[in-house]
């Protein structure tokens, strides 16, 4: 059974969203290339976070 997440937690969460979405808009706005550098970004994060977890675990 899934542990109920606390009103902080849940703000926490609502936070990083909204901050990464407005990541997005910002380079949306400032064209195709700010987009596709911060797609690149985003994809490295994610392999990173997943080769130290198996690293870590």
């Amino acid at each position: 059974m899934p542990r109920k997440r606390s009103g902080i937690s849940q703000t926490r969460s609502l936070l990083y969203g909204l901050a990464r979405f407005l990541g997005d808009v910002q380079a949306i706005s400032k064209g195709p290339r700010a987009v596709a550098k911060r797609a690149a970004r985003r994809a490295a994060g994610r392999a990173t976070a997943r080769a130290l977890r198996k690293l870590f675990k």
